[in-house]
């Protein structure tokens, strides 16, 4: 069967992620649910917006203590971002220059996870929604100072487009080793920004798998090929994104579904089966 991580950089990565957005005050609870059901990658923001990074740390403190985990077991992801992607609770000072601000941001985030090192910390999108800007420039050499320290393993960029990746990996000292996007199946799950990652030997992540491709997922062949395999769409969705060389992530608040989603390492698609699951929605 497949391997549950990968070594990047030597880093054992796990090969899906527990997404943490969205969850509020349920946040604590969930991820302290998703490590006992056997998650070891989290991924969160320090985006109080959409997240609530000091509620994950909390979680993860728990569970160390409890001894589901351990720190060095943990893939602990996290995001600098911009302020447009902000409300009024601002990890940094708003005025201070770009660098300033991603140095503040990473400082917060690790006393809200309470660790001394990010294992992947991510640029939570570029400054607009087209182009580099001198600020996507600034935060991300600010991060590889970051990086430099010891205190992020690695660096990604997510919500990104083909050519705003293409001029981050041309300019980056330390080049990204994730792009984390919301995957359309309507958009070929986001082909062309999948072949770039694979061409370039990075890891691309999937958001919103099941929840932006509702449609396609009640096409009669993905029903066809859970039954043939006696799972559940979701777990066929997953499969395909692992065999099609994604890092999925989960956001599930269920401990039923987080072990299906888990036990997608037990089963294999073949490759008509993955085929058809590319083209679900090409039609």
């Amino acid at each position: 069967m497949s391997e549950q991580t990968i070594p990047i950089d030597g880093v054992e990565v796990p090969r899906m992620l527990y997404g943490t957005a969205w969850k509020e005050e349920k946040t604590e609870r969930l991820v302290g649910l998703a490590l006992q059901q056997g998650f070891r990658g989290i991924d969160t923001a320090n985006q109080r917006r959409h997240y609530h990074e000091a509620a994950v740390g909390k979680a993860i403190a728990a569970s160390i203590a409890d001894g589901f985990s351990d720190r060095q077991q943990l893939f602990l992801q996290t995001k600098f971002t911009f302020r447009p992607g902000q409300d009024h609770r601002l990890p940094y000072d708003p005025d201070a220059p770009v660098p300033t601000q991603v140095s503040q941001s990473c400082a917060s985030s690790l006393d809200h996870l309470g660790v001394s090192w990010i294992d992947s910390y991510v640029l939570h999108g570029p400054a607009t929604s087209s182009g580099w800007t001198s600020s996507d420039q600034d935060a991300w050499r600010a991060m590889e100072t970051i990086h430099d320290t010891g205190q992020a393993r690695l660096l990604g960029v997510s919500n990104v487009n083909l050519e705003q990746l293409q001029t981050l990996c041309s300019e980056a000292r330390v080049r990204p080793r994730f792009v984390q996007n919301r995957c359309f199946a309507a958009q070929g799950w986001d082909r062309r920004i999948r072949e770039f990652c694979r061409a370039n030997e990075i890891v691309y992540q999937g958001f919103s798998l099941l929840t932006a491709n509702r449609q396609a997922l009640a096409a009669p062949t993905l029903t066809q090929i859970a039954e043939r395999h006696g799972r559940t769409i979701p777990q066929v969705v997953f499969r395909f994104a692992l065999a099609a060389g994604m890092m999925p992530l989960t956001g599930t608040t269920s401990a039923e579904h987080m072990q299906q989603d888990l036990d997608i390492f037990e089963f294999d698609l073949d490759p008509e089966e993955i085929d058809q699951v590319e083209r679900v929605a090409s039609g």
